[in-house]
């Protein structure tokens, strides 16, 4: 597994991370015992950085992983994520409420500190106003945190941080179906020496290869009850696309797949071709997908002609599909 430094931080993070989303049983239920076996096949091999959020299961993915921590002896990094709480969203935050939701995650994770915690997807206007970041200096300089950051929507809010905070670290939607960062975001983050965390790097599964039109999901699964954006923004589950439309479109894509290579390889090799990504944080439902998404990580760069067919597939048949803003 290869390492990249984490913007200007000094921890050096697995290129592919783990996305613990699904811990929280958000994509399905799975079991204790399962998840315990995702985190040991995370860390067997070689992924040193675990992405949470105190909201994932109310609690349950950092409750998990805090129990599975215990019986480890070499730790990776933990990152987690605070704002989606309903004590804090949409319009409850307060320096105190953020402080106490980040020593509840510190409690469930069983740790003394946090490696990383970012905002997660607060409101624009609460983003904008600036004030939340000097309550996460606070909160580093009292040793809660080691470094703060941002998961964002939409390419402005990243733009924003980017421009008017000291953040070690930028989470963002990016994937072969979502390119606009490229242009956008990724240039003033290098500039900036801030770390590119990417989310949703298969698209909800549609980069996987494996969707069908007739496939159907759990009532307890974002992918059945959020794929219109009833339950939280849209562009979160699928990249924002009808699901019939993604599933057509990631079938189309496999026409220009080179010999030896797969969809999700292709996938996550395009990120990795990316030099301002830190860690890709692919989610897993079973310990097989940890292990498929980890050899990624050993895979040989893109020819530069496929990165520019991939382009053009996304300007032309892609990006007009995207529901939700970019």
């Amino acid at each position: 597994m290869h390492t990249r430094k984490l913007g200007s931080s000094d921890l050096e993070v697995s290129e592919i991370g783990l996305g613990c989303w699904q811990l929280g049983n958000d994509f399905g239920d799975i079991s204790d015992s399962e998840a315990f076996k995702i985190l040991d096949t995370a860390v067997e091999n070689g992924i040193n950085f675990l992405d949470t959020a105190d909201v994932y299961g109310a609690g349950l993915s950092e409750t998990r992983i805090g129990n599975w921590l215990k019986t480890q002896t070499n730790k990776p990094y933990i990152a987690t994520k605070v704002g989606r709480d309903g004590a804090l969203f949409p319009d409850g935050y307060s320096e105190q409420k953020v402080r106490k939701n980040i020593e509840g995650s510190i409690k469930r994770l069983g740790i003394e500190a946090l490696d990383l915690v970012q905002l997660h997807c607060i409101p624009s206007e609460v983003l904008l106003d600036g004030e939340i970041f000097h309550w996460l200096e606070n909160l580093q300089k009292k040793g809660l945190i080691k470094h703060y950051g941002a998961s964002v929507e939409m390419l402005d809010e990243a733009q924003f941080c980017l421009q008017n905070s000291q953040v070690t670290s930028l989470q963002i939607i990016f994937n072969v179906f979502r390119q606009d960062a490229i242009q956008h975001i990724l240039p003033k983050a290098a500039e900036k020496n801030v770390g590119i965390i990417v989310r949703l790097p298969l698209a909800s599964g549609l980069l996987s290869g494996a969707m069908r039109k007739d496939r159907q999901f759990s009532a307890s699964d974002h992918r059945n009850y959020n794929r219109d954006g009833a339950a939280f923004h849209v562009g979160e589950t699928f990249n924002g696309m009808p699901f019939a439309k993604g599933v057509e479109l990631a079938d189309a894509l496999k026409n220009l797949l080179p010999a030896n290579i797969n969809l999700l390889q292709l996938a996550m090799r395009w990120i990795l071709d990316q030099p301002q990504v830190s860690t890709i944080i692919a989610g897993a439902s079973k310990a097989q997908q940890v292990d498929n998404n980890a050899k990624c990580s050993q895979l040989p760069a893109l020819p530069a002609a496929l990165h520019s067919q991939l382009n053009d597939f996304y300007l032309q048949q892609v990006r007009q599909h995207i529901r939700g803003g970019i």
